[in-house]
């Protein structure tokens, strides 16, 4: 009877322990050998966005009327401003309202696209327009067993899942890191992908690159739901099962 107390003990700490398989990020690298540079990512704009425009030229008085003006003062004076007040925002229909030009359709468009569209339309009145669009609200949603549960906001409009857990601390070893969900809206559809950090094949995921306004949810693994239980892990179950099998031998020897 003792051989088999120890056994179920041993059993306990093999299934309360965290395989190597489990915790490394990019196994089997070698699986990138000779692969293609992914190409860069470039936001596609969508409902809701808020886009930073300005044109320049060398003459400015030229270009002044196509400026947002707040507050009196042009998109490129001096001054604090709140950036989603000093933005266009996309509306539902996908378009923005834009100085002298009026709707334009943005939505569906990536920025160097949006920006040869708007330059062409400038062109009649300013020839040598140069235009420069930025996103204002590029932000990623983390939740889950993340190093921490946040709201990153990306200033440089490209963020990979790499870069964004090194940016919130890493998965923590409650977390499963096969099975990332990332939920993502395309054409107003909700969707959702699936990422394997613990496989160097994330790499090659359409989900390498994160999109605006994508939310990342890292699940708990068995271990960590267990422990918010009131039964908390296998040891829990085998120290239990062992009070109550001396107890039985105690009161009935």
């Amino acid at each position: 009877m003792k051989n088999k107390i120890v056994l179920l003990l041993i059993s306990a700490l093999f299934f309360s322990c965290s395989t190597k398989k489990e915790i490394l990020y990019f196994q089997n690298p070698e699986s990138l050998e000779s692969m293609e540079k992914i190409k860069n990512f470039e936001p596609v704009f969508e409902v809701n966005d808020i886009l930073h425009i300005k044109v320049s030229s060398m003459n400015e008085e030229v270009a002044a009327p196509f400026q947002m003006r707040t507050g009196g003062q042009s998109q490129g004076g001096g001054g604090q401003q709140n950036p989603s007040l000093m933005g266009y925002l996309v509306d539902v229909d996908g378009n923005i309202q834009f100085p002298v030009l009026g709707k334009i359709e943005v939505a569906g468009k990536s920025r160097s696209e949006f920006e040869a569209k708007l330059t062409e339309k400038i062109h009649d009145y300013v020839t040598d327009a140069v235009v420069a669009v930025r996103l204002l609200n590029f932000r990623v949603v983390v939740l889950g067993e993340a190093g921490s549960q946040t709201v990153v906001q990306v200033e440089n409009e490209q963020i990979t899942i790499p870069e964004l857990f090194a940016t919130v601390g890493g998965i923590s070893y409650g977390g499963v890191r096969d099975n990332i969900m990332i939920f993502r809206e395309v054409n107003g559809v909700k969707t959702v992908g699936y990422v394997d950090m613990t496989s160097a094949d994330v790499f090659k995921s359409p989900f390498y690159y994160l999109k605006q306004n994508d939310i990342v949810y890292v699940e708990p693994n068995y271990k960590t739901v267990k422990q918010a239980g009131f039964i908390t892990s296998y040891t829990g179950l085998i120290s239990i099962a062992t009070t109550i099998f001396g107890l039985v031998i105690l009161f009935t020897r």
